[in-house]
């Protein structure tokens, strides 16, 4: 079965075909206007056009359209993996309310399904979109899908990179690791787990059709695993304490109060656009990665206590020196 097809299939499943998607039958037909046009100049006397990077059937409505469907695309796999996350680190009363409010049973059965439905319906998503970007570039002869996609991850709507998708497949190893009820359903995300490789941790993960993700959890900065985890909005992941110490605040402040041109310490960048907003600092936008934090404290445990105890010294000197400003400011010494 080709894979137009097999879309079309699963975005008109139930529960999937009130979701965003991308038009990929509408975006195959206009390429094939394009390939035809294209045709036609080849054999006709303008030749020299086929080689124009203008295209007169696609041009400007191709990109901004798919543009349009890609920040639909992510904005909801995003706020549907962050309601699901909630739910599953809430405790107490913040989860009853929360339970209340989505009508959720709760059930871990319940929750690793609808997991891996989002993963499903990211990873479907973006095959798609990587299909026709493809397409385009061997249409016209160019490089601009491949400009495209690089420049829609710098927006963070490039949905295989979205910390949420990193999260939900710690999320799913997490509970088969600790829910015995869960251990035995056959699912999407089974050849998922923490590797080492001669000492490096990595998140690896084999999803639909065969694509496989591979993350990088080396702190760029302590050259360590990462620890208390966070990923910046250009999508480099960094210990909390790391990411704070590079933006030039104390773990007291926070990593939202980082000046929003504070720069990225791997790609330098200082900003990048949000699906909430249209300008914002790589640090403000930060996610704090949770369940990969629960998931790496289970993987390696000793090196886990270590950090853990050494963490918190230094996060109590800091906290000793914040408050004595503090204090010496309000008295004007």
């Amino acid at each position: 079965m080709k894979f137009c097809k097999k879309y079309q299939e699963y975005m008109q499943k139930r529960g999937i075909r009130h979701l965003p998607g991308v038009g990929f039958k509408r975006f195959k037909k206009i390429l094939k206007r394009c390939r035809e046009e294209h045709q036609i100049e080849r054999d006709g006397v303008h030749v020299s056009s086929s080689s124009s990077s203008s295209c007169p059937v696609c041009d400007g409505t191709f990109f901004p359209t798919l543009l349009k469907e890609m920040s639909a695309i992510a904005f909801c796999f995003n706020s549907r993996a962050q309601k699901l996350l909630q739910l599953h680190l809430a405790t107490g009363f913040e989860k009853y309310l929360i339970l209340m409010k989505n009508r959720f049973q709760g059930k871990h059965v319940q929750l690793i399904e609808e997991g891996e439905d989002l993963v499903t319906y990211a990873t479907v998503n973006a095959i798609a979109i990587r299909k026709i970007l493809k397409k385009y570039d061997k249409i016209h002869h160019s490089k601009q899908g491949q400009a495209f996609r690089l420049q829609a991850r710098s927006m963070s709507i490039e949905i295989l990179h979205s910390p949420w998708l990193n999260e939900l497949i710690a999320f799913y190893i997490n509970l088969k690791e600790t829910k015995s009820t869960v251990r035995t359903i056959p699912g999407l995300l089974d050849e998922c787990s923490v590797k080492f490789d001669q000492g490096k941790p990595s998140l690896s993960c084999i999803l639909f059709d065969s694509v496989h993700i591979e993350i990088d959890l080396t702190c760029s900065i302590c050259l360590d695993t990462v620890f208390d985890p966070v990923s910046l909005t250009c999508g480099h992941i960094l210990c909390y304490m790391c990411a704070c110490s590079a933006a030039s605040v104390t773990t007291v402040d926070g990593i939202k109060a980082a000046h929003p041109r504070a720069k990225c310490p791997l790609c330098r960048k200082a900003c990048s656009f949000a699906l909430s907003y249209a300008f914002e600092g790589v640090y403000r936008g930060a996610v704090h990665l949770d369940e990969l934090n629960i998931l790496l404290s289970r993987s390696c445990p000793e090196y886990w206590m270590e950090r853990l105890k050494s963490e918190r010294i230094e996060r109590i000197q800091q906290a000793k020196k914040h408050w004595e400003t503090q204090c010496r400011t309000f008295v004007g010494v």
